[in-house]
């Protein structure tokens, strides 16, 4: 049975396509090692964090986040920058990445039963060793960075790419993110979204309401949880609405 015989069947009987990750926050628990490494930078480069330096930048592209920084005064070109930034956050995660309780089981889990994908807002070289030292990069049959696209998250570009790698309609994918501008990319890009609230620094309001499920941590994430955020947005049979919170 060809690929798209497949993808028909399961999506006839109300099946996931693809289960499309984000890495950071969702997978390892690095957001604030990029926060952290980031105000250093400027500090010691004599630039000007600002108030809302933090949340503007997750999601951003490296070519998104790195002219921001030189925007905030850091000397020296957007490509020199991000190298130097880079370095600092790969010496930090070193051989062991730090991964979030439950991440390996829950990707293990999901991976017996769906294609996955991996759509990032990391550069290439940190996906690839983080995956590398856990031990996942062979679940993911698609893997995007914000690199490879146009423009960062909360665009959709990063998840249409992945479903576009994956070979399915990315409205019948189900994605998993922690952050505001990630929970807004993924569901502009028509996935059903579960949402693993980061607790460094948790998502706005109305981000959290475009979920279709939500749990507290990514040790929870299941292939029921996965099941019910696709049939939430695609509309209970008895018409009821029903969002899931584990």
């Amino acid at each position: 049975m060809s690929r798209w015989l497949r993808w028909l069947r399961r999506t006839a009987m109300g099946e996931v396509a693809a289960v499309v990750f984000d890495l950071d926050g969702v997978l390892i628990d690095s957001e604030q090692v990029w926060d952290d490494v980031r105000r250093v930078y400027v500090a010691e480069r004599g630039g000007r964090w600002a108030a809302d330096s933090t949340s503007r930048m997750m999601g951003m592209s490296t070519t998104e986040w790195s002219g921001y920084l030189a925007e905030l005064g850091v000397p020296g070109s957007p490509a020199d920058i991000a190298a130097e930034v880079l370095r600092r956050v790969a010496d930090r995660y070193g051989s062991a990445p730090p991964l979030l309780p439950g991440a390996v089981d829950a990707v293990r889990a999901l991976a017996a039963l769906h294609p996955l994908g991996l759509a990032s807002s990391s550069a290439r070289m940190l996906i690839d060793l983080v995956l590398a030292h856990t031990g996942l990069a062979g679940h993911f049959a698609a893997v995007v960075s914000s690199e490879e696209v146009a423009r960062g998250k909360p665009a959709p570009d990063v998840y249409l790419e992945a479903a576009r790698r994956l070979g399915v309609p990315a409205a019948d994918c189900v994605a998993v993110e922690d952050s505001t501008n990630g929970l807004r990319a993924a569901a502009a890009a028509g996935m059903a979204v579960v949402a693993v609230p980061n607790p460094h620094f948790p998502p706005d309001g109305d981000a959290l309401r475009l979920a279709s499920a939500r749990v507290a941590t990514t040790a929870e994430l299941t292939p029921t949880v996965v099941q019910a955020a696709a049939d939430t947005k695609r509309g209970p049979r008895d018409g009821r609405p029903h969002r899931i919170t584990v």
